[in-house]
């Protein structure tokens, strides 16, 4: 018998320590995700921004565009690899041709800007331009908008700017509440007092019920706390509102007496001479 608990107790054990070890492990992963994007120039205060962002952590976003004689799919992901292509921050894979995909972006060159309700990341170095842009390398630009209702938004082409000799650029749009502001929760003073009211009339309804109920052995609507009580509250609080609401009078006028039409006829007069000595 106590092979068989020291068993029990050392699997229990075991188990324990393999969930604190998984959980430590996934907390250690999802909080140095942002520590592979390779900044530009590197900055504690790009670094915080990038920290804002782990929320869209270990996601590919993605979206397909369409024109007349050409489909591409566009994917994003935050420090990772989009869409599972190499050292990819930002790629772009024509559909028709879906083997040569084209870098747009890459996130070991990356740059972030933010404020109080938006992040802007740019990954650099992505692929050159073949008659574009004077050739010069890629770049994409994802404008990070705060949106309270959505953890992790659709990812949308604004635009392809290639019409100039330099500095050429994709610039995509996301929203999500990870880069919404940290409003504190501020409760009034009346929403305060309400709140302690409540929570003392739930102390006296529940206490009172389980003390009638287990203490005294009440049943039915006797469990309710001091029901006598509140019945005569009830009573005399009818009572006032019949008193102040109704106008009727309440003292009753005496009855009316009508005299009698036939006169009252004289009653004999009685003699007592008989009383008297003779």
């Amino acid at each position: 018998m106590k092979e068989v608990n020291s068993r029990s107790g050392g699997s229990f054990l075991v188990c324990t320590l393999a969930v604190q070890l998984v959980l430590c492990w996934s907390e250690v992963y999802t909080s140095d995700i942002t520590k592979r994007c390779g900044l530009v120039s590197e900055s504690k205060s790009e670094r915080t921004i990038l920290e804002r962002l782990e929320p869209l952590a270990h996601k590919n976003f993605s979206v397909v565009t369409k024109g007349k004689t050409d489909s591409y799919t566009y994917t994003f992901q935050l420090c990772g690899e989009a869409a599972g292509f190499a050292e990819a921050g930002v790629v772009q894979v024509d559909n028709s041709n879906p083997s040569k995909p084209t870098i747009i972006g890459r996130f070991n060159a990356t740059r972030a800007f933010g404020g109080s309700d938006w992040v802007m990341l740019i990954y650099e170095k992505g692929d050159a331009y073949d008659g574009h842009c004077s050739k010069e390398k890629r770049k994409a630009i994802v404008m990070i908008s705060c949106d309270s209702k959505k953890v992790m938004g659709e990812l949308e082409v604004v635009l392809e700017d290639r019409d100039r000799d330099h500095d050429c650029f994709y610039l995509f749009e996301l929203d999500s509440s990870a880069v919404c502001p940290v409003v504190p929760s501020q409760l009034s003073t009346g929403s305060i007092i309400v709140i302690i009211g409540l929570c003392l009339l739930a102390v006296y309804l529940i206490g009172g019920f389980l003390y009638q109920r287990l203490i005294v052995g009440a049943k039915g609507m006797e469990q309710f706390p001091n029901y006598a009580f509140w019945v005569e509250v009830g009573n005399l609080t009818a009572d006032g509102c019949d008193f102040v609401c109704r106008s009727r009078n309440r003292e009753e006028a005496p009855a009316y007496r009508g005299v009698a039409a036939e006169p009252l006829e004289d009653e004999p007069e009685e003699r007592d001479d008989h009383l008297l000595p003779m």
